[in-house]
Formats: C-alpha cells, structure tokens, sequence
C-alpha cells in the first residue's frame, strides 16, 4: 500500500482529493493507499445524507465565516481545523475478503485501527473500544469518528482522529446530532468528545505500520481534485443539497 501526506489548500479540495482517490482506484488507474491531512482552518463536514439546518449552527457559521460543506460518505456532522487529524483508506473489494460487506469491512478496519491507536498512546490493553458502529473511544469519550463509500471494487474508509482539537468550538457550531450513539446517553458535545493527547506523526507511523504503507504515493490525480473541487466541493448545488 501506498501513503500519502497530503493536505491540500482549501477545505473543498481536502474532501475532493478523497473521492478523488477512490475514483482513480475504481478506473483501474490508482493503487490502494492510505492518505493523512489536517486542516489549517476551521470547517464544518455533514454527513452524505445530513440536513444542514438540522445538525448545523448555521448563523454560528456564517457569523464566523466558517464554510459548511458536504462529503460524499455517511456518517454524523463534524468540525475539521487544527488539532483534528483525518486520514483516509481506499481498499479493494474482493468478493470473499474482509471487506465484502458494509458491516464486515467496518469490523475489520475498525479493529485493525483501534489496535494501531492503542500501541500509539501505550495504553494498557482494550483501554479504547470501537463503540458504536465507526467510533474509537477512550473512557466512554468519543475521540474518533468514521465512514465509508463503497463503489464497485474500491471503497473508501476515512475518518477523523482528535488530538487537541478546540472541542468548544464543536459546541459552538454544531446542533446535538439527529441520531446518536446508544454509549453517548444525550451527552453534549462537550462531555462525550475528547482529545487523546498524542502526536500527529505517532499516529500516523502507527497506522502507516497496521496498514503496511511503506512507499509514498508520488502521483495523485491531482487534475482529478481540482475538476471534481471545482464542479462539486464548493457548489451549493451539493453542500446545501438537504
């Protein structure tokens, strides 16, 4: 597998980069990888399905000047910025292999992630639990949160990974999410999300090892994300679609 540290200029392209790679997979062009990014600015992401007005403080957003966009995977409603790091899988889809099914391809990378966190932060064992379907948590805290699109042979799995993220701005601008985790029990964002305290670069070596990503990736379709930014990331067509 290949890796690639990337963090491109604008929170548009950030997110278009990583349809982009799945794209480029399922054409038969690209190679599986694993890419890292963090951006150097707040935003907010909903989910594929999310209505805006329903998980998102819009006037909190807009008299922050802090963009609202949309990503192309499920999930919940999540702040991006500093201190959040994300990271993103494109996997291949065989037909007898651990990824053939939604629920099965979040067990196995799910697990395969909890344990590369675990040996980052040397915590003693099964101190952090995949809790719901997608979350890694530490103490009953929230400090992971991921998602999946699956096309023909590849899918995509990404997710976020807070190490000291501002998690009063969760608050600030997002509404109490639509649906929720039996393990959060109604907490606010406040009291159910938590940073883990630990390096960037001690994550991402730890993933880089479960998931054997020892080559860089040298040529990403980067004509492929500007296009695909361009006509889909910073339309409200899509980002205020629900």
């Amino acid at each position: 597998m290949r890796y690639l540290d990337l963090t491109l200029p604008s929170p548009a392209e950030n997110l278009a980069c990583d349809e982009a790679l799945l794209d480029w997979c399922e054409s038969g062009d690209g190679v599986e990888c694993l890419r890292f990014w963090e951006s150097p600015e707040p935003f907010v992401v909903v989910g594929y399905a999310n209505k805006v007005a329903t998980e998102v403080n819009v006037a909190a957003c807009e008299a922050r000047k802090i963009p609202i966009l949309r990503r192309c995977s499920g999930g919940g409603t999540v702040v991006q910025g500093p201190g959040c790091l994300n990271y993103t899988l494109v996997l291949p889809i065989t037909k007898d292999g651990p990824l053939h099914s939604i629920v099965v391809a979040n067990q196995f990378i799910m697990r395969r992630n909890r344990a590369a966190i675990d040996s980052a932060l040397r915590t003693p064992h099964s101190a952090i639990a995949v809790r719901g379907h997608t979350d890694l948590a530490i103490g009953g805290r929230k400090f992971s949160g991921n998602s999946q699109r699956r096309r023909k042979r590849f899918l995509l799995f990404h997710g976020t990974v807070l190490l000291n993220f501002d998690l009063a701005l969760i608050g600030d601008l997002l509404q109490m999410p639509s649906k929720q985790p039996d393990y959060r029990e109604s907490r606010k964002h406040a009291d159910f999300l938590t940073n883990i305290k630990v390096s960037a670069e001690q994550v991402k070596a730890a993933l880089q090892k479960a998931w054997d990503a020892d080559s860089q990736l040298t040529n990403p379709p980067l004509e492929k994300i500007a296009a695909l930014s361009k006509e889909k990331y910073l339309t409200n067509e899509w980002n205020f679609k629900f």
